[in-house]
């Protein structure tokens, strides 16, 4: 089994400069500030100073296939959804790119499978890191207990064993909503296993991605084992076809919506590739009678509101038991108005930002608007944020019924829409009534009810009386359209392995 190397810090091989409000172009040794001033109304503050405190060195542009840094013919933007103003032009990887990361991929596999195992808003984005290099080191050290299996068969003269190898260069398309865990998460688990990997980041998050190479470059992993190519959105279908279709490619990991996820698949089917799949969620939070209120609120405000509610594990809709909807609605509300404060991520004291982008802000225009005209109630938020295009006010809706949008449509924004139910059967028919499953919640306080929701929720996750559930040590995966396989955990590193059964014969 190959490392998963540490991603060490290092001191930066090349110096540059940035300055405040500078945009960024490729070259192929780094940055270099574009000539006058961003584009765009600056309405507010995007990074704190510039650029100024950034390594230099992490602020790459460029694809980075075998170990080397290289341009493309055109580049594409990347925006600040809280300011619209550019932050740097990335290179537009097109099909060729994605040919040859491949082919850099599958050289270095040769190697690299042989090498022996050795040991948002910023407070939001802080945390993300954190996390990622947790799954950086929980792989490292998940590849020393890859074990296979030595079976014992009636034959006196035959033994069989169970030897677990690398299933190639897996092709690892990642969303923006976490654009450094979700690398790591799949990546950390296909380095582990002795794989290589081919990195398409989300179009609006490139940086990350390319960051993380530069940190691999200088922690030693060798050139072709990580490789990146950024596209922009126009180049993503051609991009993502390239390497889901390539002949090289043993293994697709991806992350994002059932919709692209179901093509991916397609693309899969051809040569029958390995897949995991993490897809579209709609998670219920239940409150029933018996939970504590003041738990609940807590849990659903993170649950909720969790990166302005921009994850796939983020609950959708809330369902709470006619006995105590009341008190959960009104405490809700008031724990909304004062725990959750709009602004760009890096003010002090954010704890919302803006959505990714206006697309995603007239999503949740439209699931309120359709909620309103169907008879629900805006108990605090409903309309977009004076901050800016691309923010919208966290938004609490009761009255709330199975015919509206907002209950059976991923909202993917700062949308609390609550069901009342009246029987434990009711609620989990309501939370069962969906083609997807990912994560699902609930509070009681009744154990013999736990264990049956618990077991009864059509979903691959579940908190009981806990709003927050991702854990590198636990898998994560969904049921039903949200997915194919686990990532995280001790399973994780199996999505990147094949079993061989020999058979030894003649002693």
């Amino acid at each position: 089994m190959a490392t998963c190397f540490w991603l060490r810090s290092c001191g930066a091989r090349r110096l540059g400069s940035t300055f405040p409000g500078c945009r960024l172009h490729p070259r192929a040794g780094g940055l270099v500030p574009a000539p006058g001033p961003a584009p765009g109304p600056a309405q507010l503050r995007g990074y704190v100073g510039g650029l100024e405190g950034l390594s230099a060195a992490l602020l790459r542009t460029d694809s980075f296939v075998g170990g080397r840094w290289l341009p493309a013919a055109a580049t594409f933007p990347v925006q600040d959804p809280a300011s619209g103003a550019a932050l740097g032009m990335v290179a537009d990887c097109g099909m060729s790119e994605a040919r040859a990361a491949v082919r850099a991929a599958y050289e270095a596999f040769c190697s690299w499978r042989e090498v022996s195992a050795k040991g948002k808003p910023l407070k939001e984005a802080h945390g993300e890191i954190l996390y990622s290099a947790f799954f950086l080191e929980w792989f490292s050290e998940e590849a020393r207990r890859v074990y296979g299996d030595i079976i014992y068969t009636p034959a006196k003269d035959k033994r069989a064993l169970v030897l677990k190898q690398p299933v190639g260069v897996a092709a690892v398309i990642t969303p923006w909503n976490f654009p450094s865990a979700m690398i790591t998460r799949k990546v950390g688990a296909a380095l582990a296993a002795g794989c290589t990997v081919v990195v398409k980041p989300a179009e609006d998050t490139p940086f990350s991605a390319l960051a993380l190479a530069e940190l691999a470059s200088q922690a030693g992993i060798p050139p072709g084992v990580y490789n990146v190519i950024p596209c922009s959105r126009k180049n993503a279908k051609e991009v993502g076809e390239a390497i889901c279709t390539d002949p090289l490619v043993s293994k697709i990991s991806f992350t994002g919506s059932t919709t692209t996820g179901k093509i991916l698949l397609h693309h899969a089917a051809n040569s029958v590739k390995r897949v995991s799949m993490e897809l579209g969620g709609l998670a219920p939070f239940i409150v029933f009678d018996s939970a504590n209120v003041d738990q609940a609120v807590a849990g659903a405000l993170a649950s909720k509101f969790r990166n302005t509610g921009q994850t796939c594990v983020c609950s959708n809709r809330f369902l709470v038991q006619r006995g105590i909807h009341d008190a959960f609605v009104k405490a809700f509300a008031e724990a909304m108005k004062k725990n959750l404060h709009v602004g760009n991520g890096f003010e002090e004291g954010t704890t919302q930002g803006p959505l990714i982008n206006e697309k995603a802000v007239e999503k949740v225009e439209k699931q309120v608007n359709d909620a309103v005209s169907k008879g629900a109630t805006i108990v605090t938020g409903g309309k977009r944020h004076h901050l800016g295009k691309n923010f919208f006010e966290p938004t609490l809706l009761s009255n709330v019924t199975q015919d509206m949008l907002c209950t059976h449509e991923e909202t993917f924004g700062p949308l609390a829409p609550v069901i009342k139910f009246d029987t434990e059967e009711e609620a989990i028919a309501i939370a069962n009534a969906t083609d997807v499953g990912l994560a699902g919640y609930f509070y009681s306080q009744d154990p013999a009810q736990i264990w049956r929701v618990a077991e009864q929720l059509e979903v691959g996750m579940v908190g009981v009386n806990e709003g927050l559930i991702s854990s590198v040590e636990c898998p994560f995966g969904g049921v039903k359209q949200s997915g194919l396989g686990r990532e995280g955990s001790k399973y994780g590193i199996d999505e990147y392995l094949e079993l061989k059964y020999v058979c030894y014969g003649g002693l």
